[in-house]
């Protein structure tokens, strides 16, 4: 069994599970996605996105445009990072099943 993710380590893969982000697609992808509950400031989520590119799993990606100088990286969940996204998303799933069982979530 994996250990659970840190919860902003799961908002971030989520957010690249889709499309390749950059680091201000990630953050507003995650507040938008939470109805602003949780907020990813600048320097949480590049120490982040470091910590995951080293963990295998987020790798540069292409941007959309040409590359310059003052273009913003993008990022890519790789397979290790979709696996590890969706290992956790099928925990949450497990526990949220369990809250139901006893009543303690209403079924909907």
């Amino acid at each position: 069994m994996t250990e659970p993710l840190q919860p902003h380590w799961f908002q971030i893969l989520l957010a690249l599970a889709d499309s390749d982000r950059h680091g201000l697609g990630i953050m507003h992808d995650v507040l938008d996605r939470s109805s602003g509950r949780i907020r990813l400031w600048p320097g949480m989520l590049y120490r982040t996105l470091q910590q995951l590119e080293r963990e295998g799993l987020i790798v540069d990606a292409p941007g959309p445009d040409t590359p310059s100088a003052g273009s913003p990286r993008y990022y890519r969940l790789t397979a290790s990072g979709r696996r590890r996204c969706s290992q956790e998303a099928a925990r949450l799933a497990d526990l949220v099943s369990v809250a139901r069982a006893r009543r303690v979530l209403r079924k909907g």
